[in-house]
């Protein structure tokens, strides 16, 4: 029997070292960096097995085309930019890797915290401009201690994210109607029953769901309002939990008194966008009180192995009739 074939459809750039290190002589690997669905047309019909990533949308169009695709491997925990429920009816699996970057992403969140609540980044833009040798532009800051941190979502990172803001001396809360019982006694943490009931008490709000008609928008302009003035919002889940163009109005009133952005619907958005614009804008309020970081929460050396290696190998089981493990659909 011949070499199969499989196909990284975007995201990595490079010589796809490890995942020729994982599949050895049973597979030649291909990298084509599409940068959306359509460059990716034709291409996919020879491969045996598929890999994905973040960068574009694999719709049915693209799965009709996959005639000896034998496992989709979504390159990260969420997958609601593949038709998984399609690519079953074709008979084939998709796959996530769900712990690949569980401490990063739940640093990330931390030091988007972290930098938000004690002022770092706001200290910094505005000495970077001429600003006062002062603590007062930041006033009035509060201490972190006792404060009501607020997880939504606490699957493997919201609970390391749970155990670390447990760790600066928070009062730390969840919502996960799906979570079973106990964990909130196994972790020292507060169940709450509601959204809304977590939202109204929550200091920081940090979002660790992922994307899903349910979870679409979960967090607009009426749930801000919900949080107590002056509360901080971060977000390094999926960029559609949250509605990022009601953001800046929140801010300028006061409503949040900050917010941490890793995610975005569209990747990247556009130089239009109401909260773009604001961040940008020296004059806004956003722009001091905003962080924006580009889809990284996930990354570093390790993480990215980690990722690469486990889709890869997620390949080599499906390739060789072995279970598949973390199927999705």
């Amino acid at each position: 029997m011949g070499r199969y074939r499989v196909v990284i459809t975007d995201f990595i750039s490079d010589d796809p070292v490890p995942e020729r290190e994982v599949l050895g002589d049973l597979a030649d690997v291909v990298a084509l960096n599409a940068k959306n669905e359509s460059e990716v047309d034709g291409k996919l019909g020879e491969a045996d097995a598929v890999m994905m990533y973040h960068t574009l949308t694999v719709t049915s169009r693209t799965i009709d085309q996959m005639t000896r695709c034998k496992v989709i491997a979504r390159g990260g925990v969420g997958y609601d930019n593949v038709d998984w429920a399609y690519a079953r009816t074709k008979g084939i699996p998709v796959v996530n890797v769900p712990d690949y970057g569980t401490e990063e992403v739940a640093d990330s969140a931390i030091a988007l915290t972290l930098s938000l609540v004690r002022g770092t980044h706001l200290y910094s833009a505005k000495l970077q401009r001429g600003g006062p040798w002062s603590y007062t532009p930041a006033a009035p800051l509060t201490r972190l201690r006792g404060k009501v941190f607020g997880i939504v979502g606490l699957g493997r990172i919201g609970t390391a994210v749970a155990r670390r803001a447990l760790a600066l001396g928070m009062d730390v809360a969840f919502f996960d109607p799906y979570r079973e019982d106990g964990y909130d006694k196994a972790l020292g943490i507060r169940r709450v029953e509601t959204l809304p009931e977590l939202l109204k008490q929550a200091f920081v709000v940090s979002l660790h769901c992922p994307l899903t008609p349910e979870t679409r928008h979960m967090i607009g302009s009426a749930a801000m309002a919900m949080m107590p003035k002056g509360s901080y919002l971060v977000n390094t889940s999926r960029g559609g939990v949250v509605d990022t163009t009601a953001i800046s109005a929140a801010i300028r009133n006061g409503q949040l008194a900050g917010a941490g952005i890793d995610v975005f619907a569209e990747e990247p958005p556009t130089d239009d966008h109401p909260l773009v614009k604001a961040w940008r804008d020296p004059d806004d309020r956003c722009y001091d009180r905003v962080i924006i970081t580009p889809h990284a929460a996930f990354y570093s050396e390790e993480g990215l192995r980690d990722i690469r290696v486990k889709a890869a190998t997620a390949c080599k089981r499906a390739l060789l009739g072995l279970t598949l493990r973390n199927v999705v659909n």
